[in-house]
């Protein structure tokens, strides 16, 4: 009897066992492990996230530990990377650098997203809204992004350093300065992947038995934008590092005894003919950081772009 039940849907050339669905994000997925540099990028991005966040607690040797005696070392057993000019351990400042620059790097990203994101869907969306809200947008891509953080910052930061504390107050003056300033490229994607889905069938169809535009806005048409806003995303995170660097190079960032990246830059850049390790591994870990979340950018794009998918 099994083997009759079996039978009669080959018969008919119906395979015995239907093949099982496959989502949106399993196609994203298996596509983007096809892009070997955005795979490789992911790889090394993830060990970064990992050796900053978790080596601290592994390599417990205190990133402010002073040590004239053994200033300006090469790599040794008992610093890996060498030490600076007071005798401090590079790797360990480079963790406890890495896990704020990556935090203000995300951090920020969010900030551009959101605002970015809000911006886009309701110019596209909303007929009324669209001139006003690009004509915001193309005056704030005119303005030159370095030189108006610069000047931001000079403002502001003392009084946030006087709310806030030296250390949290910067963080968040950075943080919001670098997201608010990078909000507009994602606002010209996501306006213009509105315009073209809200022109679709389903959202006529939506439309058709009564749901409101807002709810159009929110369960129809902006889940089919969230393509467009990851990519942007990664390309944000890898910007705002930089940023951030840019800034604490210039000594407008974190306090000095405050290690991130940029600052770690900063501080070995007058060392260079003495201690060249103070500059080479923060500057090693940057690139690596930023390179490999332009790839995962660059997977994501082609694995998200369905004319890119069978190539």
């Amino acid at each position: 009897m099994a083997a009759t039940s079996d039978a009669i849907p080959a018969a008919i050339g119906l395979p015995a066992q239907a093949k099982k669905h496959r989502t949106l994000w399993e196609d994203v997925w298996r596509q983007f492990r096809k892009h070997k540099p955005a795979m490789a990028g992911m790889a090394v991005l993830t060990l970064l996230i990992l050796g900053v966040f978790i080596g601290p607690f592994i390599y417990r040797v205190s990133p402010e530990t002073i040590d004239i005696v053994n200033s300006n070392l090469g790599p040794t057993p008992e610093h890996p990377l060498g030490t600076d000019d007071l005798g401090r351990d590079i790797l360990a400042r480079n963790l406890h650098g890495g896990r704020i620059s990556i935090t203000v790097g995300i951090t920020a990203m969010l900030i551009a997203m959101t605002f970015g994101s809000l911006v886009g869907a309701l110019a596209g969306f909303y007929p009324v809204l669209d001139n006003p809200l690009m004509r915001i947008t193309d005056m704030f891509l005119a303005l030159p992004q370095l030189p108006l953080l610069l000047v931001i910052i000079l403002l502001f930061r003392d009084t946030l350093r006087t709310t806030f504390g030296p250390v949290t107050g910067i963080f968040l003056l950075i943080v919001f300065v670098i997201g608010i300033l990078g909000w507009m490229p994602t606002a010209r994607v996501v306006r213009g992947s509105v315009l073209s889905i809200k022109e679709k069938e389903f959202v006529e169809a939506a439309t058709c038995i009564g749901v409101g535009r807002n709810a159009i806005l929110a369960r129809h048409i902006f889940p089919n934008v969230l393509s467009p806003i990851i990519v942007s995303a990664t390309l944000s995170v890898a910007a705002s590092i930089l940023n951030e660097s840019v800034l604490s190079f210039l000594g407008l960032g974190f306090p000095s005894d405050v290690p991130t990246w940029g600052r770690l830059l900063a501080d070995g850049k007058d060392f260079l003919t003495q201690n060249v390790h103070m500059v080479i591994w923060p500057g090693i870990f940057i690139s690596l950081t930023v390179l490999s979340i332009n790839f995962m950018g660059d997977g994501l794009r082609d694995a998200l772009d369905p004319r890119l998918r069978d190539r």
